[in-house]
């Protein structure tokens, strides 16, 4: 039987110093013990000095394509720019656009996504996982990049964004995200699928707000009571200040919000009340190969 262990993730570690503060206060005072680190963002030192005082903290990577700058000089990369910017297409819809024409060369993602992992590799950190920055690595073409890059670098885990949609929470006002999530659940499950061919480890199971409202501290606690079998992971956006975060990411999202429900003593104690071990991906992998 397996264990029952939670994985919160701090997505967007190295985006900004009042999420890199808020990922250590998680992490000090709460459940957060991986993070997955954006090597172009503009506090990644900040991220990378942190990260090597608490080694405690799983770090991965957080590959990115859209919402940012590329590693790389965007003309040797034109396939993945936007023209009228010369940075990523703002966001995952305008990118599945674009790679929906066809125009999408996976031969750019693969050098954006090296060249990333070469400046990650650089700190002396080694990742212990994958995921990307809204989800992309999932999609047809890309996840072959994606697991091959971690079988390359030796990373040993990746992200299963995987939320299955239940009928009782589709409405016409959510139709539309309802849609978008199921097509994410359907890509989700075929990159685990192909993970198991890389003997890469995945966690069982998702949580996290995909779209929509930020996860609190009543779901937090919903997450942990349905002890999922196995190993969950649960995907944050923690930060300090949401004013000055929602502005910088162009994103109305409630970094707060989630801090405070990973940091939340009720929620905390609970975890430990029912015997659910709080890992990052290295405590995972290394779990798979004891048995």
């Amino acid at each position: 039987m397996k264990p029952i262990s939670i994985i919160v993730n701090a997505d967007d570690f190295g985006r900004h110093e009042l999420i890199n503060q808020a990922v250590i206060r998680g992490l000090d005072h709460g459940l957060i013990r991986s993070a997955t680190l954006m090597v172009t963002g503009n506090a990644f030192s900040d991220a990378v000095t942190l990260a090597q005082a608490h080694p405690q903290l799983g770090v991965g990577i957080h590959l990115t394509l859209v919402d940012g700058r590329p590693a790389l000089d965007p003309e040797a990369i034109p396939s993945i720019i936007d023209p009228r910017t010369g940075r990523f297409y703002p966001d995952h819809g305008a990118f599945v656009k674009h790679f929906l024409t066809g125009k999408v060369r996976l031969s750019d993602v693969r050098r954006e996504w090296e060249a990333q992992l070469q400046r990650f590799l650089a700190t002396g950190l080694k990742p212990t996982h994958a995921d990307s920055h809204q989800h992309m690595h999932v999609l047809p073409g890309i996840i072959d990049v994606a697991l091959d890059l971690c079988a390359r670098y030796e990373i040993p885990a990746l992200r299963i964004p995987s939320i299955p949609v239940t009928l009782s929470e589709t409405r016409l006002s959510n139709l539309g995200q309802q849609i978008g999530r199921s097509g994410l659940h359907v890509l989700a499950e075929q990159a685990r699928r192909k993970a198991r061919g890389f003997a890469i480890c995945t966690p069982d199971a998702f949580e996290g707000i995909v779209a929509g409202r930020a996860v609190d501290k009543e779901r937090i606690r919903r997450i942990l009571l349905s002890r999922h079998d196995g190993c969950t992971e649960i995907m944050l956006h923690p930060g300090l200040d949401d004013a000055i975060l929602q502005a910088d990411a162009h994103w109305d999202h409630s970094f707060e919000t989630e801090l405070a429900a990973v940091t939340c003593a009720e929620n905390v104690e609970l975890c430990q009340q029912l015997g659910i071990a709080p890992w990052n991906f290295r405590d995972l992998v290394q779990a798979r190969k004891a048995h």
